[in-house]
């Protein structure tokens, strides 16, 4: 089972750019979006194969998340049922068989860190809703994290240490999350590799320089560790200035 994230940065825009020629390529099972950025009705994609659940953000071109999925889900749940957290379309969860996926953008903490302590509150709050879900079964918790968990997952760690998505708390609440009992599945197979991004400045070349960012994850529950098959990051795919993440999972 091969399971894509992708923060598009506006799905009326990738569209333009080869994404459903991507997408169609790469034959995900599952497809998880953030930052769709769009309202019920702006968008007609046509994508046969799919189910296709959305959960809108209420200030307009903001936010959003979408999932794509070939078998249908057992439920569709939007938001963690929290309401300063569910107005801006955040969080979809489908509960399927033998897991569920969580597909999230977390919100930002903003230049000279604004709204850290609502990323902070979301932070504790996502673990538990989190770790509520896996009484009865697995997670995939997947999505744009906003975090460089380690300083091997950004090229400028130095210079962006208390910035944005680098800041000590935020970084602690991915680690607390990890300790919590969930795998950074790309990490699980490549403790080591540098220059594996997923998001890159628009500004400054910062692509084709490679000067990124890794915040965009598959992170599983402890007791799917043998279901593993493969991570990856496909940075070769354009579109937005995330690429898009992999996970494989064995089928059952």
């Amino acid at each position: 089972m091969k399971l894509i994230s992708w923060n598009v940065n506006g799905l009326r825009a990738i569209v333009k750019k080869n994404f459903l020629e991507d997408i169609k390529e790469i034959d995900p099972d599952i497809l998880s979006l953030q930052e769709t950025k769009l309202q019920a009705g702006q968008i007609d994609l046509d994508m046969p194969g799919y189910y296709q659940y959305w959960n809108y953000a209420e200030k307009k071109g903001y936010s959003g998340t979408a999932v794509f999925t070939k078998k249908e889900p057992i439920s569709v749940t939007k938001g963690m049922g929290i309401e300063e957290f569910d107005t801006e379309g955040r969080l979809l969860t489908l509960e399927f068989a033998d897991f569920y996926l969580v597909n999230c953008y977390t919100p930002n903490a903003q230049p000279e860190l604004k709204r850290l302590e609502f990323r902070l509150d979301w932070e504790t709050h996502i673990r538990a809703y989190l770790k509520k879900l896996e009484e009865t079964k697995p997670v995939v918790y997947c999505g744009d994290l906003n975090v460089a968990h380690e300083n091997i997952d950004l090229k400028n760690w130095k210079t962006n240490h208390r910035n944005p998505g680098f800041s000590d708390q935020e970084r602690a609440a991915f680690t607390e999350l990890l300790n919590s009992g969930f795998i950074d599945t790309f990490r699980y197979f490549y403790p080591d590799k540098e220059g594996a991004y997923s998001w890159w400045s628009y500004r400054f070349n910062a692509r084709a320089n490679n000067a990124g960012w890794r915040i965009d994850y598959f992170c599983v529950s402890d007791s799917l560790k043998t279901d593993i098959e493969s991570a990856a990051i496909l940075s070769d795919i354009y579109g937005s200035d995330h690429c898009p993440v992999e996970l494989v999972l064995k089928d059952k």
